[in-house]
């Protein structure tokens, strides 16, 4: 069971965005770090466990080419091997900045190229994979960005084709644990990262210096907001309230939930434990336990909570810990964090 803590106002309301909250939790000092995206400006705030914000910053939206300002489509936290960089998506480009906001260190514009005058020209979805970084396009491309141990000197090393529609969100895992039980010739198709896109077509991919497409599992005519992966298992999101788990590596679907009665807006997971957080448009956050049989090694599912957030259009939520013993919501025209830990 979970309880309400206090929650951690906002100066507006979170913009009607899937995936409108990254948390980022800091062993030292015992600070967790949250990001907003309304309009042209993403919100940071650091609290400490109580919900007493400690400090507030405020990022805008580079300018680049174009007479209206533009619009952030998403915030969140990159964390590689050595260093954490925040990264802003948006409808000119990508901004990447050193993890508390106070410098930007790489923009990249977003080129609109042979793309049609009436098609939406942004970027989102945002992982880390290794010491790359990934970010999604409306063209379907996957832009992937090798970043340097510390500095600005940060390349774009690859762009994956693999959707013909905008891409909505990625996920990745650290592929070790999956290396170490598996057989060495089955170790090439190890799957560390997957996308998907607005027709629902999900692309699972093997990262490294060069990345590799392994497979398809294809849409059924609703959109994928968001993605998961935790131990070679894909969840998935839908539009029509379904959260579908796949084996990564094959494709195969192994459960299938009607978790939601509208558009699911999020997913995330607490890799320690295998929680596995949903949260939809019809104001309900469900929590559940994933699971694999030790016979066959199907996944199994257990639902362990689910909370109503009234009145409100949920747009973002997200576990505030690997263990999953906390998370945080955001809803459009709610200008708070709402907060929540086990009891």
């Amino acid at each position: 069971m979970f309880r309400r803590e206090r929650s951690i106002p906002l100066r507006g309301s979170a913009a009607a965005l899937c995936n409108n909250l990254s948390v980022l939790q800091l062993p030292v000092g015992n600070l967790t770090h949250f990001g907003v995206v309304h309009g042209p400006s993403a919100q940071l705030l650091s609290a400490a466990p109580e919900g007493v914000p400690l400090a507030q910053r405020q990022l805008q939206a580079q300018e680049g080419a174009g007479v209206s300002p533009p619009l952030i489509t998403q915030v969140h936290w990159c964390v590689l091997p050595f260093r954490v960089l925040l990264v802003l998506t948006s409808h000119r480009g990508i901004q990447m900045y050193e993890s508390d906001g106070s410098v930007m260190v790489y923009w990249h514009a977003l080129d609109a190229g042979d793309s049609s005058l009436v098609q939406a020209v942004f970027a989102r979805g945002i992982a880390a994979s290794g010491h790359f970084i990934c970010v999604g396009m409306w063209s379907g491309r996957v832009l992937v960005f090798d970043i340097p141990a510390k500095g600005p000197n940060i390349v774009l090393s690859e762009e994956l084709a693999g959707h013909q529609t905008p891409v909505t969100d990625i996920a990745t895992e650290p592929a070790q644990g999956q290396l170490d039980c598996k057989p060495l010739e089955n170790r090439d198709c190890v799957a560390d990262m997957v996308t998907a896109d607005d027709s629902g077509l999900l692309c699972v991919w093997r990262s490294g210096s060069e990345f590799k497409l392994l497979t398809r599992i294809p849409g059924f005519g609703v959109p994928c907001p968001s993605v998961q992966l935790w131990q070679g298992t894909i969840a998935a999101g839908y539009g029509n309230g379904q959260v579908r788990l796949y084996e990564a590596s094959t494709g195969t679907l192994h459960v299938q939930i009607d978790a939601h009665a509208r558009a699911i807006c999020a997913l995330d997971l607490a890799p320690e434990v295998g929680k596995l957080l949903s949260a939809a448009e019809d104001t309900f956050v469900h929590i559940w336990k994933l699971s694999r049989s030790p016979e066959g090694g199907y996944i199994e599912v257990e639902h362990c909570h689910g909370e109503c957030v009234p009145d409100t259009q949920v747009c973002g939520a997200r576990f505030c810990d690997p263990s999953g013993s906390s998370f945080a919501v955001t809803g459009y025209d709610l200008a708070e964090i709402l907060r929540f830990s086990s009891m």
